[in-house]
């Protein structure tokens, strides 16, 4: 039945979208995203393809077997995890919410370049970069500006997406006259500093006071495989400065600690790990925790699963039931939607369609995909 009302409520929005896109649009905003499951039933093919992207996931052999094999070997789990958080992902809703909220600002920000309307371009379900770019095709827009709703740049994911982007026009012309453009990471934001840390505080005031000032603030972020840290992935630093951002913001008013969580698979991966931190804080005597999903702008599995259910409530009982809260994803935060209108009005004002450091490659990238990818956008970004 859970299933059944997700799918009844992604159709009836996508035919909400599509109304909107009958009129004139001038700009269209592509967001990029990995997306989730709508219902129970799609998550064999949400795992499918992720665990089948060489750019998301590495496998030393056989990827093209073991992919699809790890796949079917999760879903059960994972099917169970999204029973518990209401039978599918809200990432869709979220974002959709997101969407028309930054349109409709950017359309009394930037009236130059309005009508803006946003699409949606999920990386592992619907609606897909495919579907994002046949609409806006469609819709006869003037000028395409992709953005990433990832802040902080990986090559697993942001990197992935826009790879994405590069494989569908492999195979259809690109438009000659549109104007197309990127915005690959912003995690240096203020107003995305700003939007954490009122989070925090609000968070922290659910405290009492004596135990507010002592509250450790752990910033929570999904973890890479070392191997794309040694690479020279950029995602560890650029969160980072998320995290001392929004610290900033706070004026360090608590101890505080950056660690990683969602680690797949037995290989070594960038740590401390989000639960084995919480375990090593309280054998020192630590009882009080905020947990910040600092690198996801929605809710989704790994904060409403993950650390909600999995850290907060089932960890803390195996650990002498510390207080653990967790601060809410930004959502549609007013300040939130703020910065993303600013992320998009000051790329606007920029005259710049790419930045240098996004067609720039890691030093030591194997990648293929990634080699002409760049390329391609370095010929095909103009303002």
């Amino acid at each position: 039945m859970i299933s059944c009302t997700n799918k009844l409520l992604y159709v009836r929005s996508l035919l909400q979208i599509r109304k909107l896109h009958t009129k004139s649009a001038k700009t269209a905003v592509v967001m990029l995203n990995m997306g989730g499951p709508h219902s129970l039933d799609e998550v064999p093919s949400f795992l499918h393809k992720i665990m089948t992207d060489r750019d998301m996931i590495q496998f030393p052999i056989m990827q093209d077997r073991l992919g699809p094999w790890i796949a079917k070997r999760r879903t059960p789990e994972v099917q169970k995890k999204y029973a518990e958080i209401g039978g599918g992902s809200p990432i869709y809703k979220w974002t959709q919410k997101q969407g028309e909220l930054l349109c409709k600002k950017l359309d009394t920000l930037s009236p130059s370049t309005a009508p803006h309307q946003y699409y949606i371009a999920f990386r592992y379900t619907t609606p897909s970069t495919e579907d994002a770019f046949s609409s806006l095709e469609k819709d006869g827009v003037e000028r395409v500006i992709v953005f990433s709703q990832y802040p902080q740049y990986s090559c697993a994911t942001s990197g992935s997406s826009f790879n994405e982007i590069f494989k569908l026009f492999k195979k259809r012309d690109f438009p000659k006259s549109l104007k197309f453009s990127v915005i690959d990471r912003w995690s240096a934001q203020p107003l995305l500093a700003k939007t954490f840390a009122d989070l925090i505080i609000k968070e922290l005031q659910k405290l009492p006071e004596d135990k507010r000032k002592e509250a450790l603030i752990l910033f929570s972020a999904h973890s890479l495989p070392l191997a794309a840290v040694n690479r020279g992935d950029s995602y560890p630093s650029e969160v980072g400065t998320t995290v001392q951002l929004v610290m900033q913001e706070l004026n360090y008013c608590n101890p505080y600690q950056l660690v990683w969580q969602s680690k797949v698979g037995p290989l070594p991966w960038l740590g401390p790990f989000t639960d084995e931190a919480l375990k090593g804080y309280v054998a020192q005597g630590k009882k009080t925790f905020l947990l910040v999903p600092i690198a996801f702008v929605n809710e989704h599995i790994e904060t409403l699963h993950e650390l909600d259910i999995e850290y907060c409530k089932d960890l803390a009982k195996e650990i002498n039931n510390p207080t653990i809260l967790r601060v809410p994803a930004p959502n549609d935060h007013p300040m939130f939607i703020e910065a993303l209108a600013n992320v998009v009005k000051s790329h606007l004002d920029s005259n710049r369609s790419v930045s240098e450091k996004f067609l720039n490659r890691c030093p030591h990238c194997v990648n293929i995909n990634c080699l002409h990818s760049k390329q391609w956008y370095s010929k095909v970004c103009n303002i």
